[in-house]
C-alpha cells in the first residue's frame, strides 16, 4: 500500500488513478464523509447506488460501478457495500465485507492503479489497522494508494 496526502476526487479527476474505492451503507443513502462528496459530483454513482436494493444486507462484501468520464479524463468509481447501516455512533464497518469486497476488486480491476480513503475507519467507526491489513492482503501485487485527505 502506497500512501499520500491529497484530495482522491481531485486526483481521480487529474488522471492519476483507473478505479477510486468508498465505502457504502447498505441504504442507499450518501449523506455524509466522502460519500456526501461523491454525490455531489459524481451524481452517477449515486444513482448506480440506488440502482440496488435499500437495506437489503445480502450487498454487505458486493459493489456498484459506474464509469465516471469528464474531458479526457476516466475512471471507475466503486460503491463498495462495506456496512449494513450508518444510523447511530455504534462501529458499522463489517471486516469481512471489506475483505470479500477488496478480494473482488482485486481480481476485476487487476493491473489497474486503484485509490480509496480510509475506508471504514471515519463514519463506520472501524480500526485502521485492522482494515489497513484486510486491503493489503486482499491486493496483493496490485497497485494501490491510500490517499489521506488534505484540501488544496
Amino acid at each position: 500500500m502506497d500512501v499520500i496526502d491529497g484530495d482522491l476526487l481531485k486526483l481521480a479527476l487529474g488522471g492519476r488513478f483507473d478505479v477510486i474505492i468508498h465505502g457504502c451503507n447498505c441504504f442507499c443513502v450518501m449523506d455524509g464523509g466522502i460519500a456526501k462528496t461523491i454525490k455531489s459530483l459524481f451524481p452517477e454513482a449515486y444513482d448506480a447506488d440506488c440502482e440496488t436494493k435499500v437495506a437489503d444486507k445480502g450487498k454487505l462484501g458486493s459493489y456498484s460501478l459506474v464509469k465516471i468520464v469528464r474531458g479526457d479524463v476516466s475512471f471507475y468509481l466503486v460503491n463498495a457495500y462495506t456496512q449494513y447501516d450508518y444510523r447511530g455512533t455504534q462501529v458499522h464497518v463489517n471486516y469481512d465485507a471489506i475483505q470479500k469486497v477488496f478480494e473482488e476488486i482485486g481480481t476485476e480491476f487487476d493491473g489497474l492503479k486503484i485509490a480509496y480513503p480510509q475506508i471504514g475507519a471515519g463514519l463506520g467507526g472501524g480500526n485502521w489497522t485492522v482494515i489497513k491489513d484486510i486491503i493489503d492482503s486482499s491486493l496483493v501485487n496490485q497497485s494501490h494508494t491510500l490517499v489521506n485527505f488534505k484540501s488544496e
